[in-house]
């Protein structure tokens, strides 16, 4: 298998244990070349902090891309995260014209959870992520995301149907393969629901007592490194599945582990599983 270059774009938290402080470590532990494209640099997230300082770097990222163009670099893969504006999707769109002939797009569309969109986001917002999903070849959105992008009222209590329509509305706008994350069926258990090629698959797994920060920018993290190690997409579900499952073992061994996800001291065994 060829050498894979991969550009991850999303902000920079400093301090948290999310963002490119864990895209960067865990696809380049995945044995795949990573580089960033900071959309900005924050102190700290803004989960749990106040007074974080915040630097954005939107009007950087057209002046990389120009030199990036000049270099002739290109990516086997462009996975985005957390972004903060619509120029900033607007700028992404962009940047898909760096990926070789067969490169791939993941668009982790970072803007909402329980129902409820992150501070400083709209449904004008939304709608813009979803023209971004409609571009990507793998789009992960959770529940809440899906709902804000389709339009389907958000439910805590769903059944299979509802999941379906979730994914049948994504498809409408243009997505083409879906990893759905976070989707219970049962109580005591979650899952990841995978929409690729017009097949559905359904992982589920223990559901843990406790949620952490970061656990979807590591989930997504985890994806593009199986995926870029020639793993099918139900397979990077599985693994980064169970990856985050031994994350949240380890942060809940702490009490005052509170602010992200000890993703470190189990990054053997996700390298274990992609490199099998």
């Amino acid at each position: 298998m060829s050498y894979k270059k991969v550009l991850s774009v999303q902000d920079i938290s400093c301090f948290g244990q999310c963002s490119l402080t864990v895209a960067l470590p865990i696809i380049s532990a995945c044995g795949v070349e990573t580089c960033v494209l900071p959309s900005a640099v924050l102190s700290t997230h803004t989960g749990g902090f106040s007074g974080f300082t915040f630097t954005d770097l939107t009007e950087d990222m057209p002046k990389i891309k120009a030199h990036w163009e000049k270099e002739n670099i290109l990516f086997d893969c462009i996975y985005t995260g957390y972004l903060g504006s619509k120029k900033q999707i607007d700028y992404v769109k962009d940047l898909f014209s760096l990926l070789v002939n067969d490169g791939v797009k993941v668009v982790d569309p970072a803007m909402a959870d329980n129902g409820k969109l992150y501070y400083g986001f709209d449904e004008a917002f939304a709608k813009e992520m979803a023209s971004l999903c409609a571009l990507s070849d793998y789009c992960l959105p959770n529940i809440t995301e899906a709902c804000f992008m389709t339009g389907v009222p958000y439910k805590e209590t769903y059944d299979e149907s509802y999941v379906k329509l979730l994914i049948e509305k994504l498809c409408e706008l243009g997505c083409k393969n879906l990893i759905l994350t976070g989707i219970s069926y049962r109580e005591g258990k979650t899952g990841v629901v995978v929409y690729e090629n017009g097949k559905y698959s359904y992982y589920e797994h223990d559901k843990m007592s406790k949620g952490c920060h970061g656990t979807g920018d590591i989930y997504a993290s985890a994806f593009v490194g199986a995926l870029m190690n020639g793993k099918s997409a139900i397979d990077s579900a599985k693994i980064s599945a169970n990856y985050v499952v031994e994350c949240i073992k380890d942060t809940l061994t702490e009490d005052n582990h509170w602010y992200g996800a000890k993703f470190e001291p189990s990054l053997y065994k996700l390298i274990e599983k992609v490199r099998a």
